[in-house]
């Protein structure tokens, strides 16, 4: 009867598709012709699954490892093609050790008759223990033994991995290796690659297949229909095409940008910042009321002073090179800069434009004319300008023969147009012309007739003046006037410097 073999453990061949499947008998379906084998291994590693069913067809040779004896599940018996119930399937082969031995083959299969054994990744001197049939009663059963010789073999757990269990062949034993490396090492090693390999699944994930049951398109037509419905904006349909920005471009919604923000009340000429901010100049006389407005409200002449010296020093610095030029492994090459100042306010502004450019490591060579009398203010940034590195020359013959760096022009006046025909003032402007340096003018006068230096750059304070084209190019400083005093000389004034202090002006 078939209920006599459950509990034998058997190997089925199912062909090189399949491969083999050891395992004890669990179940024998005569009608549907099957076999359940439980516990199974699948070509030498144990099965994710507790059970195994095969049918007849696929069953290419069927051997009986192990008979349960009569305390089992049946007695021990010649094994009989009808016993087992399933036609078609022969045997060959008799029971000589603990009933192990016994082959099933199909008609006309090729396959050795030799009994095959489930493979063990073992020393092989352990598969050649064999137990006589007196001592099977009081055995242990061939799963049994088998389950704990995996469990106690050091050469099976390891450097086993998916790669090396699933290319090794099924009846291939892991060699033992035989060398010196013993003792605590190899302790190290079976803990560190001593792992079961039965968590590994046989199969990977199949990635594409299940990125092909997401349909893209179907979800978002989903999403439009709903924000539809709802009357909620679409963010990110698959057709829509995305805006494109720079990357200083302010992708918020905002209002209009106001590029004419300063208006004064008789505007002559227009300049433009980079940014398009529209900046109008103003009259000489406009701009001499509001500089005596932001007096009498506290910005002093000596406040005005030092915020034009430093911004014209920070413009000067950039000119020389900045950083490039100014750091400690160019210490041997120190630019030079001659500094041409007169006697008046705009001298003095060129004076403590040196005195900022002579602390950071520049050399500045400051001429001023001999004076019996000299304005206070020219007096108070000469003391500051002595405590620096900085050389003061009167005298034409005294400035270098070579050309420096930059000029820095402060000669001109507004008011005091004499000055133009004083022997030093023609020599000056002759060296200047002459040394071929570029020239920063900084507050240059109006009229292009009182500028006797061609100037490549200009400065300006506060709101330009109608500059001519021998100014060069002008730059705008600012000098730290309060808004609503623009508002108290009529000019409705928002600033256009951003975050600087000085901004390049264009001409419209």
């Amino acid at each position: 009867m078939a209920a006599n073999w459950l509990g034998s453990i058997v190997s089925i061949n199912c062909g090189d598709s399949l491969g083999v499947y050891q395992g004890r008998v669990s179940a024998v379906d005569q009608v549907s012709q099957t076999i359940s084998l439980t516990r199974p291994f699948h070509n030498g590693v144990k099965c994710l699954v507790p059970e195994v069913t095969f049918r007849a067809g696929d069953i290419t040779e069927l051997k009986i490892l192990e008979i349960p004896g009569p305390g089992e599940n049946g007695p021990c018996g010649d094994f009989q093609q009808n016993d087992l119930g399933m036609p078609g399937v022969g045997f060959q082969g008799s029971a000589s050790q603990n009933g192990t031995g016994k082959l099933l083959k199909k008609p006309g299969s090729s396959t050795s008759s030799a009994p095959q054994n489930i493979p063990r990744r073992t020393d092989t001197r352990s598969q050649d223990v064999a137990v006589s049939p007196q001592q099977h009663q009081c055995s242990k059963s061939y799963m049994d033994r088998h389950m704990e010789s995996l469990s106690q073999s050091k050469v099976f757990r390891r450097r086993h991995n998916s790669w090396s269990s699933s290319s090794r062949h099924p009846n291939q034993a892991t060699p033992k290796k035989s060398g010196v490396k013993n003792g605590p090492m190899k302790n190290k090693d079976d803990e560190c690659f001593g792992d079961d390999i039965e968590e590994i699944p046989d199969t990977d994930f199949d990635f594409e297949g299940n990125l092909a049951l997401f349909d893209k398109a179907a979800v978002f037509e989903e999403i439009e229909t709903c924000e539809r419905k709802s009357g909620t904006r679409s963010r990110g349909t698959p057709n829509e095409k995305s805006a494109r920005y720079r990357h200083d471009e302010n992708i918020l919604e905002s209002e209009p940008i106001v590029y004419r923000r300063i208006t004064v009340p008789q505007p002559s000429k227009e300049f433009c910042t980079d940014s398009g901010l529209v900046v109008p100049s103003v009259s000489y006389e406009l701009h001499k009321k509001l500089l005596s407005v932001a007096e009498r409200h506290g910005l002093t002449l000596e406040r005005r002073l030092e915020m034009t010296g430093v911004c014209a020093s920070q413009m000067a610095l950039s000119l020389l090179g900045g950083p490039n030029r100014l750091n400690p492994k160019n210490i041997h090459q120190r630019p030079t800069v001659a500094l041409l100042c007169g006697p008046h306010v705009k001298g003095a502004q060129g004076i403590s434009c040196g005195r900022h450019l002579s602390n950071h490591d520049v050399q500045v060579i400051l001429f001023l004319p001999n004076f019996v009398k000299m304005l206070e203010s020219i007096t108070n940034e000469l003391t500051l300008f002595g405590k620096t590195q900085g050389q003061q020359v009167s005298s034409v013959k005294d400035l270098p023969g070579t050309p420096v760096d930059l000029v820095i022009n402060c000669l001109d006046c507004h008011e005091n147009a004499f000055l133009r025909d004083q022997p030093w003032y023609k020599a000056v402007v002759d060296w200047a012309n002459q040394n071929r340096a570029p020239v920063l003018s900084i507050d240059p006068p109006v009229s292009e007739a009182e500028q006797g230096i061609d100037a490549k750059w200009s400065l300006a304070l506060g709101l330009p003046l109608p500059l001519g084209e021998r100014a060069g190019r002008v730059y705008l400083c600012d000098i730290g006037i309060p808004q609503k005093v623009f508002q108290e000389v009529g000019i409705n004034y928002h600033s256009p410097f951003g975050c600087k202090f000085v901004i390049p002006l264009h001409s419209t």
